[in-house]
């Protein structure tokens, strides 16, 4: 059964109806965000019980908004590892680093579970299309799941969005259409857009059911690490929904009281080219402002004005955490670097965690002991790839080919 309460403005407070399909609140323009009656979910459900559940994220039925009945529109997304990154750990002298690696879900990101979510209740509410502005996963992930509810879809993105992802949204039947700039101004072309073909904006955290999808993440980690937080949670930000998403989900365990203690200290990571909120973070200032002529390679980091500023520096603050702003080749190093130790192939975007571990590290602002988990928010294979050595070719008889293998193996 549902035990949602009502969609409430993160900002002024208002109460909206969750029957009906909502963007932003009414009132105040700002972020909505899903309520449920906790108390009640407590007694219908134990921390027990859902082990013989069966695997993803949709195992948490009774803290998402889901009506009684309603099936999701899913492809399987969610219950991804937590994996240990031991030699990446004992290179930096530290012994509790683990990765959620988000890579493994159906479109290999972690947009797999908000949009998962965010279509899945906008179809139960009467939607008749999608439209979404994205820096590229997003919209393949849109696409794929419009394409699964039967419902059309239309993508904006940069031009310099990365291939894989357009052709993403390509093969899902979505209408891709690319514009000079950045996902900012993908944005606004569907505010103007979305409510003049009568389809649905999806655009980040302007609507309020992303966020239970990537809120998911928090729940499985807290399963996952024997109903505890970690000390240091280390989040790769560009728009943030998985930020605030986490931080809400255990807000919800602490007021269930399936967790307790204070929440781990969340680390703000983003690319020195397009760094809004560490900017306002070192500034102390109450939100973030639009960063001018965002630049980086990892493209889910180039969002320049993120809807979610206030939101996320909340976060930042009341779990004393901290923002950290990395550059381009320290994100290609820390690329690279996981890859070789530990054999995780991961994107851009969530390398700049590695990076930023670095960083700390570095400052002293790390205990040897602390445990920490990264989140690696997609595949290394959903983006172009970093600088690497060409492969050695070879010709000539078999024997030639081994002596010359030989050779390089020793040197």
């Amino acid at each position: 059964m549902s035990f949602l309460n009502c969609v409430e403005c993160t900002v002024c407070g208002q109460r909206h109806d969750p029957k009906r399909l909502l963007t932003v609140c009414e009132r105040c323009g700002q972020m909505l965000a899903a309520r449920y009656d906790l108390e009640r979910v407590a007694t219908r459900v134990s921390r027990d019980a859902l082990r013989g559940r069966p695997p993803g994220m949709y195992r948490f039925r009774e803290l998402t908004p889901l009506d009684d009945g309603e099936e999701p529109v899913t492809l399987g997304e969610g219950g991804t590892p937590l994996l240990p990154l031991p030699r990446l750990a004992a290179q930096l002298g530290l012994r509790h680093v683990l990765a959620k690696d988000e890579g493994q879900n159906p479109t290999g990101t972690f947009k797999a579970r908000g949009l998962s979510m965010a279509i899945t209740r906008a179809r139960t509410l009467g939607a008749r299309g999608f439209v979404i502005p994205s820096a590229g996963n997003a919209g393949g992930a849109a696409a794929v799941y419009a394409a699964r509810c039967g419902l059309p879809c239309a993508v904006i993105v940069p031009r310099d969005t990365p291939p894989a992802a357009v052709a993403e949204a390509l093969i899902g039947g979505a209408h891709v259409f690319t514009v000079e700039g950045s996902i900012a101004d993908a944005g606004k072309i569907v505010a103007k857009l979305a409510p003049q073909i009568g389809w649905f904006d999806l655009s980040t955290l302007k609507e309020p059911y992303r966020l239970e999808g990537k809120k998911t993440m928090g729940l499985e980690l807290a399963e996952q690490l024997g109903w505890a937080m970690p000390d240091f949670l280390v989040y790769p930000t560009g728009g943030g929904t998985g930020l605030v998403g986490i931080a809400k989900a255990y807000e919800e365990l602490r007021a269930m009281g399936w967790l307790d203690g204070a929440l781990p200290r969340f680390v703000s990571v983003q690319a020195e080219g397009c760094a809004p909120v560490v900017r306002a973070w070192r500034d102390g200032a109450e939100t973030t402002r639009a960063w001018e002529n965002p630049v980086t390679h990892a493209a889910g980091l180039r969002v320049p004005a993120p809807f979610a500023g206030r939101q996320m520096l909340r976060v930042l603050r009341d779990s004393r955490g901290d923002a950290l702003a990395v550059s381009e080749t320290a994100i290609r190093e820390a690329q690279r670097l996981l890859a070789r130790l530990d054999g995780v192939w991961t994107a851009p975007e969530a390398a700049a965690t590695v990076a930023a571990l670095m960083q700390l590290k570095e400052r002293g602002a790390l205990a040897a002991e602390a445990r920490i988990v990264l989140v690696l928010t997609g595949s290394g294979i959903k983006s172009d790839p970093p600088p690497l050595p060409r492969p050695v070719d070879l010709t000539g008889s078999d024997d030639e080919i081994v002596a010359r293998i030989q050779r390089t193996l020793a040197s």
